[in-house]
């Protein structure tokens, strides 16, 4: 703003109303313009604590859709860690508790991390206690080990009035301190309100390399409240013999940006955060110069210049839409930065999960899938929210898988504990055509390019190709009753396109696999089923027509030219010989871009308008496997213009 515009402004309203010899009025109008001036200047910069980030990507969610319509993330890698079981809780966490969510990721001595929350079935209703989950891969994980148990109050304390026992909430899980100790943290309250008055304390505890932990220690005792080692379960941390231990926390009470992570809890009464406020769940990350930006629920930013001792007043951004759902943001290892989140209104229905990247971490483009997935939801509870949500990646500090991969975690319908691997740099296009064989690659390990969604009981493996085939292929194997898996190849955006893949049907085979090509929206003009009755199906229009026999424990080449325009058609060939011919396509589509194989069929429910807070019983045999259905993929070819 110029001083010389201030003026003009003032001198016309002060001469428009006959004001030049009033002074007092003339200094008030001067100081209430200058205001308004400068309110604008700031408003229209992005990257000042007005705007701290934009969105400016003219791509929004459908929300009629799971995937939104969105385009895909190539390459996104979704794994569930923990599948929650009741009947055989061995199967799942060792409780059979089917409430699981708010998770955080770190990785540390060669190892991923992911702890997270667990309730018998209800948010925010006691017991409440914290797991842990472990991994070398980011594929296989381990069973989850209890890091924080139910809090049980010391012999005399009584619960307080209004509450109805303890529970657990935190939005933070991990702090590896400067001389490389992990501790984990987590935060005890009493149910249904851990925060304000309601809460009692944070604690801590360490990681050995081991997998051992040490003792449990209060870090922070609620500042509304009397709490201390006279009326809690577990000791401060100042008494641990450990000196090392002791150091790692002072580090950590002395780290104001990690620390700031805990103001939902306890917004810090006792002047801990000085005169800082924030939103929820707070995520934050450097930008290239320097400043750290804060991101929190509800399009909430702020931005701090000194290492988080003080930051902007937290400020709406109107692009960034969201609700309920937490929200991610960090610098990637190609030097860029993503957000992800869930890009809608409805608290209770926090899908698809999406993300956007950038160059500067203040300006966001490429609106983007990372899952579009939403199982039904195995058992009902309070405020178990549809979708893929509160998602976390690895905090600064928090180690760095090798690779350049970003990773994430997040829960699926409060219920089931996933992560996700999102190559870098993050893109939606392929140009040239795809030919994979899968053989050059290590059998357990990623899929380059290949979008991969797999639930524990329906992974998504390269093994050695069965049959008298030779190198690697692609497993799609699947034994869960609610659920199934999914692969999807993105391939040049094209209006004529050729298909080929190589298929196997396993003589332990019992299910069908639906392989459908899209368009960038999710449109599915081409639809082809292997059925468990051994037929090969496909859709014509509005007709689905058995093409031929697919026998098990055999290889079929598969081979489908699609020309993709309105009125356009498509021809399948098996083993080089034509089986369908100008066949309809079953919804009008300009282009394709995308290959999905899937162990299911195609779902849309639950969708916006299924009732959220139903008390209904568990889904028929949802605890049990099935028979499998078992099918390889391999010689995936794709072309197109």
């Amino acid at each position: 703003m110029r001083v010389v515009a201030k003026g003009a402004v003032v001198s016309y309203f002060a001469d428009k109303y006959n004001l030049a010899c009033m002074k007092p009025i003339r200094s008030l109008l001067s100081v209430a313009i200058a205001g308004l001036l400068t309110v604008s200047s700031i408003h229209a910069q992005t990257g000042s604590p007005a705007e701290p980030v934009r969105y400016v990507g003219g791509v929004t969610v459908d929300p009629t859709l799971h995937e939104g319509r969105l385009r895909y993330a190539i390459g996104v890698e979704n794994r569930q860690t923990l599948r929650a079981n009741r009947t055989h809780p061995e199967q799942a966490d060792g409780y059979g508790w089917t409430y699981n969510h708010a998770s955080n990721l770190c990785y540390w001595n060669g190892r991923f991390y992911q702890q997270y929350l667990s309730n018998p079935a209800d948010e925010h209703v006691a017991p409440g206690q914290t797991l842990l989950v472990t991994s070398t891969d980011g594929r296989n994980w381990e069973k989850p080990q209890v890091a924080f148990p139910p809090y049980k109050a010391p012999e005399g304390v009584t619960i307080p009035e209004g509450y109805h026992g303890y529970m657990m909430h935190q939005r933070m899980g991990f702090y590896t301190a400067p001389d490389g100790r992990l501790l984990t943290v987590a935060f005890y309250g009493h149910t249904d309100d851990p925060f304000g008055k309601g809460g009692i304390g944070r604690v801590v505890r360490e990681v050995y390399k081991d997998g051992t932990f040490g003792p449990i220690y209060f870090i922070r005792y609620s500042s509304y409240n009397n709490w201390n080692e006279t009326n809690t379960s577990y000791p401060f941390y100042k008494k641990s013999p450990d000196t090392g231990f002791v150091n790692a926390c002072d580090a950590l009470l002395a780290d104001k940006l990690m620390t700031f992570q805990w103001y939902d809890e306890d917004n810090g009464k006792d002047g801990f955060y000085g005169t800082n406020k924030a939103g929820q769940a707070l995520s934050y990350y450097h930008r290239k110069d320097g400043q750290v930006v804060a991101l929190w629920k509800k399009s909430l930013t702020g931005l701090s210049a000194d290492e988080g001792k003080t930051f902007s007043a937290p400020v709406k951004v109107p692009t960034l839409l969201m609700s309920g759902g937490k929200v991610w943001g960090q610098r990637t290892d190609d030097g860029r930065y993503a957000i992800s989140y869930n890009p809608i209104e409805t608290t209770q229905y926090r899908y698809p999960l999406a993300i956007i990247s950038g160059d500067d971490g203040i300006v966001f483009d490429n609106l983007l899938l990372v899952s579009g997935e939403v199982p039904l939801r195995r058992f009902t509870g309070r405020w178990k929210d549809f979708g893929p949500c509160y998602m976390r990646g690895i905090e600064e500090g928090n180690g760095n898988p090798p690779g350049s991969d970003m990773w994430m975690t997040y829960s699926v319908n409060k219920e089931d504990m996933w992560v996700s691997r999102i190559p870098t740099p993050i893109r939606y296009a392929v140009t040239g055509p795809v030919a994979d064989n899968f053989d050059k690659l290590t059998p357990g390990g990623a899929v380059p390019d290949w979008n991969i969604y797999a639930p524990k009981w329906a992974p998504i493996t390269l093994v050695k190709a069965p049959g008298a085939s030779k190198g690697l292929s692609l497993e799609l194997r699947d034994t869960d009753p609610y659920d199934y898996a999914r692969a999807i190849r993105v391939f040049k955006e094209s209006r004529t396109a050729t298909v080929q893949l190589r298929l196997y049907a396993d003589p332990k085979n019992t299910g069908d696999l639906d392989i459908d090509l899209t368009d960038q929206y999710g449109n599915r003009p081409v639809r082809l089923r292997v059925t468990a009755k051994q037929q090969l199906l496909a859709v014509d229009g509005g007709t689905e027509k058995v093409l031929q026999t697919v026998q098990p424990g055999q290889w079929y080449t598969l081979k489908l030219v699609v020309k993709a325009s309105p009125g356009g058609t498509y021809s399948v060939s098996a083993n080089d010989k034509p089986v369908l011919s100008n066949a309809r396509l079953a919804e009008a589509v300009t282009s394709v871009e995308r290959l999905s194989l899937r162990t299911g069929p195609y779902r849309n429910l639950p969708n916006r308008q299924t009732p959220n807070e139903t008390n209904d019983p568990p889904l028929p045999g949802c605890d049990e496997q099935t028979a499998p259905t078992l099918f390889y993929i391999d010689d995936v070819r794709l072309s197109g213009n």
